[in-house]
């Protein structure tokens, strides 16, 4: 019999919160029914496959999906996902911040007829600095991204099998799960959460890291960056005709105070140099992009897999 709920949460270095976590989600878990709990080990360079592995060989019901190597957070919710059976999917992170409490509103919301729900956070318990660089993403990328994310949210949410469905066929390199849930549509609801502060363990987003996840959301669903580009030669283009008009004005009306500027020609070479550098920068980003889709490679590549039929 397929289970009405699956549970994926995609691992990266979490043995100091695996078993609190297993703990707490199972406990929710038997309440509401049915269920499979689908651990995705990124990669871990720590001992958190061992310790799912104690826990799968006690409880059947738990699953773990064993990658080759680390293939990034998105990418292991993917496979959740793509190795799931139930009739709702649940997905979060291991780390605690988002509580396994939350899952029965999440379920309770879906079995009112909403296909997919998400877990917006009331209030969060994160640096200043991550949730300074958290406002601006949200409010960035609905701006000019071509969806409308429900701000205030990560990836903890609850899925529709229809949703899972949809999403099996898209395998798309550059991924931005909460992306595209928001663009396939369907009926979706919100249910709010207080957000915890993480208590054991490193967090496993560098700055760098969130930059390019930024990026990559960005990019996936705008074009803005190319727009931006445009309009970047457009603005130097008239900063140029409008030094034209000052250079001319000057050689006709003071001739005598005219000195050749090397200094201002070389200002104006580098800006010009710069702008074109930034577009062909922007430029190249999407043709890479395009370049990873043809090379169709898979998404992941999978070790083991344990306690599956």
């Amino acid at each position: 019999m397929k289970p009405l709920i699956s549970l994926v949460t995609p691992l990266f270095n979490e043995e100091e919160n695996v078993n609190e976590f297993y703990e707490r989600a199972k406990k929710i878990l038997e309440k509401i029914g049915t269920h499979e709990i689908i651990f995705v080990n990124d990669g871990s360079r720590d001992k958190t496959l061992e310790k799912t592995l104690e826990i799968a060989d006690k409880d059947k019901s738990v699953k773990i999906i064993d990658f080759s190597r680390n293939f990034g957070h998105q990418t292991a919710i993917t496979a959740g996902m793509d190795n799931s059976q139930g009739e709702a999917v649940v997905i979060m992170d291991g780390d605690l911040q988002d509580t396994p409490e939350t899952i029965p509103e999440l379920v309770k919301k879906w079995k009112e007829g909403y296909e997919v729900v998400y877990a917006k956070r009331r209030s969060r318990k994160d640096t200043l600095f991550k949730r300074v660089t958290a406002y601006i993403f949200y409010r960035t990328i609905k701006k000019v991204a071509q969806i409308d994310i429900t701000e205030d949210t990560g990836d903890f949410c609850l899925l529709d099998r229809k949703i899972i469905g949809t999403l099996k066929g898209i395998r798309e390199h550059s991924r931005f799960v909460r992306g595209l849930t928001s663009w396939v549509g369907f009926k979706k609801a919100v249910v709010l959460f207080n957000r915890e502060e993480r208590k054991r363990g490193n967090t496993n987003y560098s700055l760098r890291k969130m930059m390019k996840f930024a990026y990559d959301g960005i990019t996936s669903f705008s074009y803005f960056p190319l727009k931006m580009a445009t309009y970047l030669g457009a603005l130097s283009a008239f900063l140029g005709f409008l030094w034209g008009i000052y250079a001319i004005y000057q050689r006709i009306y003071h001739s005598e105070t005219t000195v050749p500027g090397w200094a201002t020609l070389a200002v104006a070479v580098f800006f010009l140099g710069g702008i074109q550098l930034i577009v062909l920068g922007i430029i190249g980003e999407y043709i890479g992009r395009i370049y990873t889709e043809v090379q169709n490679r898979p998404l992941y590549i999978i070790r083991q897999k344990i306690n599956f039929d």
